[in-house]
């Protein structure tokens, strides 16, 4: 099925493709960076709105991250395949799957490792760091998880900022896993020829009126929000192009723009109210798609 590409003329839509990503192959770690980190530094991709980091992991058996620290960052993990065995000094211990987000609001402060302990399979996951919307908050610790048929050819809300609609602050729960920034990220399984479409939300940061705007908080003037649109590059570890062939998958955003695995996009302009944002795919495999967006 086409989608109208005049469906929301008005958004900017500029591509971040995966072969211009930071990357490095440590042998262990195999490793993709959209922002900013570690090794990888360029000025013009430090953050969008208040989404920090998107690492793009593959890690070996029994290898993985040892203990280290964190502050004033929310930092989820969305895992794609294999087993992450997550622990830190709030005494979690927990061996994440296929499915499930794990979020750590590491607020004053917090150590954690993360290892794959499997004996055979590689895990292939997601991290993702926000910046908080108040400093000096307490650590803390969220688990949630979404089955493949939940997000099959839907758009299904897995993050979301504490306050707003279905988003409940327990540790396990329904629904969303809560944030404390203003930032929310979906996620969809969309099979060849289908298409979801995105509506963007009032701005985030009316859930907090009570804080001042700083870096993590700022809002555009005219209330339009931020989106980020990433095709996780779930067929194998490729450094190079997106893979074009008849069976890859072929995201086209809002009728124009098409993104492969590994492929990202900046989306600004979108606002509460709007046609939105349709999300097609055009090839020929499954494409699993994460969006994110930010005041």
């Amino acid at each position: 099925m086409s989608t109208n590409s005049d469906a929301n003329a008005g958004l900017k839509i500029v591509p971040r493709y995966s072969q211009d990503r930071g990357n490095a192959d440590h042998g262990w770690l195999k490793t993709f960076h959209t922002f900013s980190f570690a090794m990888y530094q360029d000025d013009q991709y430090d953050r969008f709105g208040s989404l920090r980091v998107i690492n793009e992991d593959r890690v070996t058996p029994g290898e993985g991250f040892g203990t280290h620290a964190h502050r004033e960052f929310e930092i989820f993990s969305y895992i794609v395949n294999g087993e992450l065995t997550h622990r830190d000094s709030l005494n979690n211990v927990e061996i994440l799957k296929r499915g499930d987000i794990q979020m750590t609001s590491t607020g004053t402060g917090i150590r954690h490792s993360e290892y794959n302990d499997n004996k055979s399979k590689d895990v292939h996951f997601l991290q993702i760091w926000s910046l908080p919307y108040q400093r000096g908050l307490k650590p803390s610790y969220y688990t949630r998880h979404f089955t493949d048929a939940e997000k099959e050819n839907k758009l299904v809300q897995v993050v979301g900022p504490i306050g707003a609609e279905n988003v409940i602050d327990d540790r396990e729960a329904k629904g969303p896993a809560p944030v404390h920034s203003h930032i929310a990220m979906f996620s969809t399984l969309l099979d060849p020829g289908k298409h979801v479409t995105h509506h963007a939300t009032k701005p985030y940061h009316a859930l907090t009126p009570h804080l001042p705007l700083t870096p993590a908080t700022d809002a555009s003037p005219d209330g339009s929000k931020k989106l980020y649109v990433h095709v996780i590059q779930t067929t194998k570890y490729n450094p190079r192009a997106a893979l074009t062939h008849a069976d890859a998958p072929r995201v086209k955003v809002n009728g124009g723009l098409e993104l492969g695995e590994g492929d990202g996009a900046f989306v600004t302009g979108i606002r509460a109210g709007d046609a939105g944002m349709t999300l097609e795919n055009v090839g020929g495999g499954r494409a699993e798609v994460v969006l994110f967006e930010m005041d």
